[in-house]
């Protein structure tokens, strides 16, 4: 039901073509415009594109953010053999940068972002997205906590992440709904950012309320690289990229490896460690067509302070970086098989898809009230899980003229697979004796969907509607009952999203996103509510626009609002269900990037947000930890006589911890630099400094209530995790 077969109405001409880099591999979203006719294409994932309403003579123009432009006279052989292109590469400028001809603007934008200042660890992959904010509180192997657009994301409940069309986010997680461990990424392969805010995207259903981001990986590398780096507090960091086939243009292959050490500023080292290996392989077939495998295992573990109270600090207990319970920690895996195959089904039906599976584990122990439940043992805790995740993506896009209106349609199908064993969460003592459990018990869940998405372009507007669907099955089998039992729960959603644009010049694009979401849910959650509120809708609008008043400057703005029903959480800390009412959440993204010179480059992100429950009386309505203001951005040198490098900085403002703002979590302004400097194109060495003016910051932020063991009653305050001070890192690369 999800194919679409539309009948092609008859044109002048047409042709049809492909377009390649120098070095035979596919080009996508290339823009080919007819400058007599004004017709126009992108280029699908494997180059190829049809071009309507063309004349022998027409003058064709083809451009790309990161290729020269190149110009074609249309001959008479283009319509009988097609056209193939070759566009060479260069660096990416900003002034460049046409709006109009890009299939996602800011998508572009981004893309100029990452050439600019590239990622170096696996943390800074989500602030590549405009307005997020990151921070980690219990070592490094647990995933960052997320903030975006007045959300307190924690690890992912309201944001949708994937790789390669592989997901991220984990349902019915032991520590939480949605956690999001993105570890498994090395920087290095990343090759592009896809993102979008808000509930405006048909493919993308489970998750995604604040927005989605889309990490794909790189198809090959230009050459093989070693680097090695070595710096405060026990760092070490070990990256080899080997090229498999470096002379082969119709088959690529290539494999990562990636080795860290990091014992932190804390008095207890956190004795972390991580491997990542990634291989990818990856082959274009006569007809075009591509095939795709990647592999990926990655294992972490990790020490923790964890988070401390204010109080102990305050009092001269422990310094800033030091621990109530030290034995706090984990262990976690995850690998992955992922295989993906497009193809060209006819001369204007495109055809997407991959099937995945990945194996996953996860220990945790925290403790944060320390001696509040047991004044003998104190409160540790452990969250575990072993999971199997199964699972495909499936999409049709198919262009097509409908009179004189340029019509793009997609529509697609999907399902995903959870089987998660032992979901525990137990009271234990030193991490090696369990002394009661909590909760215990089997998760089986299942989402299968199915999307239409249509595009119509009205002379300069582009009016986009689109209907997703979605189902779910949930299942829990609770391990601490008797007699054995399934507790079940089924839910349909109905999601339609109208997006509008209006392109009022090349480089001036208004947009209208709107759209109906759900706030994801967590199988523990459906089954205890008996089915009640299981998917609780979330309304979304946007308005905004997307200017470059001169060639070297892109300004963007969007005026938003979400309105959520209701959020039933599983706070898997305590193994409880919390009901969360109605809330909504508004503001102004503003977002500013300038290119002084060929190797100056200028970004800021700012994020204005108004967060509130609705139905709370005012001064108790507070939502806990959104922040109100973010700010984002920095410098970067390019290629300036061998120089490159960056100055970062971020900010987040005081923000309530609680619901009548009687707990303030402190904000912070962090600023990092890095610097390095190639000696030729095959040798660089380089410096990265976190936090340059040693800024004392609370990395994250939480108001609990906890006794310490010398302590009659308990208190409720701020428990945080100190952030890293001045930590200078020093590394060596060389390319082969």
């Amino acid at each position: 039901m999800f194919i679409f077969f539309l009948g092609s109405v008859a044109q002048a001409q047409e042709i049809k073509g492909t377009v390649n880099d120098v070095n035979g591999q596919p080009v996508e979203n290339a823009y080919i415009y007819n400058t007599n006719t004004s017709s126009h294409a992108h280029s699908l994932s494997n180059g190829y594109f049809l071009l309507q309403n063309t004349n022998l003579g027409d003058v064709i123009t083809v451009s790309l953010l990161g290729y020269e432009k190149m110009d074609v006279v249309v001959v008479q052989n283009h319509f009988t053999d097609g056209m193939t292109l070759t566009l060479k590469t260069k660096t990416i400028r900003l002034d460049e940068l046409v709006i109009t001809e890009q299939v996602n603007a800011m998508n572009s934008i981004s893309k100029v972002d990452l050439e600019t200042s590239p990622v170096n660890s696996s943390q800074e992959i989500l602030r590549k997205v405009p307005g997020l904010i990151i921070g980690q509180h219990a070592g490094g192997g647990k995933a960052e906590q997320i903030f975006l657009r007045g959300f307190d994301i924690d690890h992912g409940t309201d944001i949708s992440l994937s790789v390669d069309g592989m997901p991220v986010n984990m349902v019915s997680h032991a520590h939480g709904q949605g956690y999001s461990d993105l570890h498994f990424i090395i920087p290095e392969t990343i090759n592009n950012i896809n993102f979008g805010k808000g509930p405006y995207t048909a493919n993308k259903g489970d998750f995604a309320t604040a927005g989605f981001v889309e990490f794909n990986t790189k198809d090959r590398i230009d050459a093989s690289e070693i680097s090695l780096s070595i710096g405060d507090f026990n760092a070490l960091r070990t990256l080899g990229m080997f090229n498999l086939l470096p002379r082969n243009k119709q088959t690529n292959a290539y494999v990562a490896l990636e080795y860290i050490e990091f014992d932190g500023p804390y008095k207890s080292p956190q004795n972390f460690n991580r491997l990542n290996v990634f291989g990818k392989f990856n082959t274009y077939l006569q007809d075009g067509n591509k095939l795709s495998a990647t592999v990926s295992h990655f294992t972490s573990r990790w020490d923790a302070s964890g988070q401390i109270p204010q109080r102990a600090v305050d009092s001269g207990l422990i310094s800033r970086f030091g621990a109530i319970d030290d034995t706090e920690g984990g262990n976690t895996s995850r690998s992955n098989i992922n295989l993906a195959y497009e193809a060209m089904l006819n001369s204007s039906l495109q055809f997407k898809s991959n099937v995945f599976y990945s194996r996953y584990g996860f220990e945790l122990y925290s403790n944060f009230t320390f001696f509040l439940e047991d004044p003998v043992n104190g409160d540790q805790i452990k969250q575990f899980e072993s999971r199997d995740i199964f699972g495909f993506n499936t999409a049709f896009t198919k262009e097509l003229q409908l009179g004189q209106v340029n019509t793009k349609l997609t529509s697609g199908f999907g399902l995903r697979q959870d089987a998660v064993n032992d979901v525990e969460l137990s009271h234990t003592l030193n991490r090696n004796e369990t002394l009661d459990y909590l909760a215990l018990g089997n998760v089986n869940q299942t989402n299968m969907y199915g999307f239409v998405n249509a595009a119509f372009q009205l002379d300069k507007f582009v009016i986009a509607p689109a209907l997703r669907l979605d189902y779910f099955k949930f299942m829990y089998n609770d391990a601490l009952i008797t007699d054995y039992e399934t507790q079940a729960e089924t839910k349909t959603a109905f999601s339609p999203k109208l997006n509008v644009y209006f392109n009022q010049t090349k480089n001036l694009q208004w947009f209208l996103k709107s759209g109906i979401g759900f706030h994801s849910n967590d199988s523990r959650v459906v089954v205890a509510q008996n089915g009640k509120e299981i998917l609780p809708k979330a309304y979304g609008v946007d308005l905004g626009t997307i200017w470059k008043p001169v060639p070297k400057m892109v300004f963007n703005t969007a005026l938003w609002y979400l309105f959520s029903e209701q959020e039933f959480v599983y706070v898997g800390d305590a193994g409880i269900v919390e009901p969360s009412g109605k809330s909504e959440r508004y503001g102004l993204d503003v977002g500013l990037r300038y290119q002084f010179t060929n190797w100056l480059y200028f970004d800021t992100d700012a994020t204005f947000t108004h967060a509130r429950s609705v139905d709370e009386p005012n001064g108790a309505d507070y939502i806990p930890l959104a922040p109100d203001f973010t700010l984002t951005g920095g410098l970067a040198l390019n290629d300036l006589n061998g120089f490159s490098g960056g100055i970062r900085y971020r900010y987040i403002d005081d923000r309530p911890a609680n619901e009548d703002n009687s707990i303030v979590a402190s904000g912070y302004f962090v600023t990092d630099l890095n610097l390095n400097y190639a000696f030729n194109t095959n040798f660089t060495v380089g410096l990265a400094i976190e936090n340059l003016f040693d800024t004392e910051w609370n990395e994250t932020q939480f108001a609990t209530e906890s006794r310490l063991q010398n302590e009659l009653e308990p208190v409720e305050e701020i428990h945080f995790t100190p952030g890293t001070p001045f930590f200078i890192n020093g590394i060596v690369s060389y390319r082969f």
